[in-house]
């Protein structure tokens, strides 16, 4: 996978996202506030990161954890599968967290020998997922804040769609021009 696609599928992702955010702001908000404590949402989240780590984990060639990679592999799936059914308090937090440190990876792993030094956009968005995930995991009620602050103002909303639109559309022309 290029670093041109990846910053094509997620810069359409969050032009599309934040675009429907100021066509229906209303129903974001409402969407947003609950998404912290949305289960089924959480589900999801946590299912595809957990099979996104073990996909990593099974491809991962390093010989000094070639011999605990079954073991390893089994007790995440199990903690990962747990978790829907045993951590259901901001499963879905938890779960996007999951998802957001294996985008990170990905995104770093693929940067990484780029020769554009746009790359470093694309790198340094990667970690502040990588930061939100680490600290949302532990605390996830940071991220409930976090929203909550977000949507109380209908300017501060406006305000982070169109700075998500901004982005978004930064994102999709380096990935058209500069990261080909």
């Amino acid at each position: 996978m290029s670093l041109s696609l990846i910053a094509l599928v997620l810069g359409v992702a969050v032009l599309v996202s934040h675009l429907f955010a100021l066509a229906r702001p209303a129903a974001t908000t409402a969407w947003l506030r609950g998404f912290p404590r949305n289960v089924p949402v959480g589900v999801v989240l946590m299912l595809i990161g957990t099979a996104w780590f073990e996909w990593n984990l099974h491809n991962e060639n390093l010989d000094d954890i070639a011999k605990f990679k079954p073991a390893m592999q089994a007790a995440f799936a199990i903690l990962g599968v747990a978790s829907c059914f045993f951590v259901k308090d901001f499963l879905s937090v938890r779960g996007l967290c999951v998802v957001m440190l294996m985008a990170a990876w990905l995104v770093c792993d693929v940067a990484r020998w780029h020769p554009s030094p746009f790359r470093i956009a694309m790198t340094a968005w990667a970690y502040v997922w990588a930061l939100a995930g680490l600290w949302w995991s532990v605390q996830p009620w940071r991220a409930r804040d976090a929203i909550n602050w977000v949507v109380e103002s209908p300017g501060r909303f406006k305000l982070a769609a169109v700075a998500g639109v901004v982005w978004g559309g930064f994102v999709i022309g380096i990935s058209q021009t500069v990261l080909k």
